[in-house]
């Protein structure tokens, strides 16, 4: 029992390690290039609401955007 605990603490260490090892502080120069467009998660953020607006208005089924609401036949 007593080796189990050791093992999901050192586990447990090395998790917490390798979150942390990802923070970062970020240079001023450097900033710049993490502000280009192609480092967005959403690279097309209009485009992207749009489409969903017009999937969630042909499927019409509750809960396919954030907007949530019933659809566009009166389906459930």
């Amino acid at each position: 029992m007593k080796k189990c605990s050791s093992v999901f603490t050192s586990l447990f260490l090395l998790g917490v390690t390798t979150i942390l090892s990802g923070c970062s502080s970020v240079a001023p120069w450097e900033r710049g290039v993490l502000a280009k467009p192609q480092m967005a998660l959403d690279p097309h953020p209009l485009q992207s609401g749009v489409r969903m607006h017009n999937y969630g208005s042909r499927e019409g089924g509750a809960g396919t955007n954030a907007e949530g609401g019933g659809g566009g036949c009166g389906c459930y």
